[in-house]
């Protein structure tokens, strides 16, 4: 009796936490029809962990720089480890979990985010925490970008933040319960329609322009990881009107890289008369971020730079890399062909809705 004792409480644990787990991915927000940015980090798991570029950073990469294009155009094999308002401390963390899978030949890390030196909103550390694996990388993340009322417990079991979620579940948390669709290329999220930049305001007067010093301390610490692993860290700016870039800033990219022995690379400089880049076409939101056109443009102008200057090797010849790239190639003409059509039929991509727009 005893052992048939045990068995049953044995028995009515692994229920309950089978319940819960069940209950937490119903909860969980799905990030498909709305907020797609939320779905970036989390789809890297999924990859073939064969790349020699890492890209981390906020919009500025996972909306400009196409790794299907890199492939293309050099045979550069890539991923972009992005997401929305992507924190420095988050984006180092992200790259040492990523070492962890692999061992890229060069990291490329987009410095906007320097501007950032404390958390700034739940929404968007949710946006990136919550799709990291438990590991040591995502409870320091979760250390350093937690807002003084959150809990980190509910960054751990997430159903404790989202149980409230139970009148807004949808046909679509059941649809998703068990997997998701790949909506990314590699971390890059297209959009090809089009909104041209317009009124640019000036960068207003700041009574000190200088970056601090937490955002210091993971530069320093995402610098020194990348030397102790051997890897090239190239810093980059990448194009895009607004937010305004100010020189003071950028000049203290300059002194850091120049310090630390870094390549640090301001695209703002050469956008439209070497890049080619119409801000009149080549952007979807005014010019915050570029569309499917500015993203080619660039990463085929950065892809130069990273194929002669860097020489990161070119795959296109290798039948294992191919295979593995076609697929995405595949998948990449097939989005753009059906986000054309929808434009087309609708006048705007019905996958990105209003709140996805009002998030970045």
């Amino acid at each position: 009796m005893k052992i048939k004792k045990i068995l049953i409480n044995i028995i009515a644990v692994l229920l309950l936490l089978l319940v819960i787990v069940f209950l937490q991915e119903l909860f969980m927000p799905k990030y498909m029809s709305e907020i797609p940015e939320g779905n970036l980090v989390e789809e890297y798991y999924k990859e073939e962990k064969k790349h020699d570029l890492i890209f981390v950073g906020d919009c500025e990469v996972f909306s400009n720089v196409s790794p299907v294009t890199l492939w293309e155009k050099y045979g550069i094999t890539s991923y972009i480890r992005g997401s929305a308002q992507q924190l420095i401390w988050q984006s180092y963390y992200l790259l040492e979990e990523t070492l962890e899978y692999e061992k890229p030949k060069a990291v490329v890390f987009n410095v906007l985010s320097m501007k950032y030196n404390e958390p700034q909103k739940e929404a968007y550390n949710r946006l990136t925490l919550d799709g990291m694996k438990l590991s040591k990388q995502k409870i320091g993340a979760i250390k350093a970008s937690m807002m003084e009322d959150e809990d980190m417990i509910t960054y751990i079991f997430p159903l404790l933040r989202y149980h409230s979620r139970w009148n807004d579940i949808s046909s679509e948390d059941f649809k998703y319960l068990l997997g998701k669709d790949r909506l990314s290329h590699n971390g890059y999220l297209m959009r090809v329609d089009i909104k041209p930049v317009g009124y640019i305001p000036e960068g207003r007067v700041m009574a000190d322009y200088s970056f601090g010093d937490n955002s210091y301390y993971y530069l320093e610490k995402m610098a020194k990881l990348c030397k102790d692993k051997d890897i090239e860290l190239i810093l980059i700016k990448s194009p895009s009107v607004y937010p305004y870039w100010y020189p003071e800033r950028d000049q203290q990219m300059v002194d850091f890289a120049k310090e630390n022995d870094l390549t640090y690379i301001n695209f703002l400089d050469v956008a439209e008369e070497q890049i080619g880049i119409e801000y009149d076409k080549d952007t979807f939101d005014g010019g915050l971020h570029l569309n499917l056109s500015g993203a080619e443009k660039f990463t085929d102008y950065f892809g130069k730079i990273l194929s002669n200057d860097f020489n990161l090797p070119d795959h296109r010849n290798d039948e294992e890399y191919k295979a593995i790239w076609q697929n995405k190639v595949d998948f990449y003409y097939a989005m753009k062909e059906d986000q054309e059509r929808e434009l087309k039929e609708y006048g705007y991509l019905k996958s990105y809705g209003a709140v996805a727009q009002t998030i970045r």
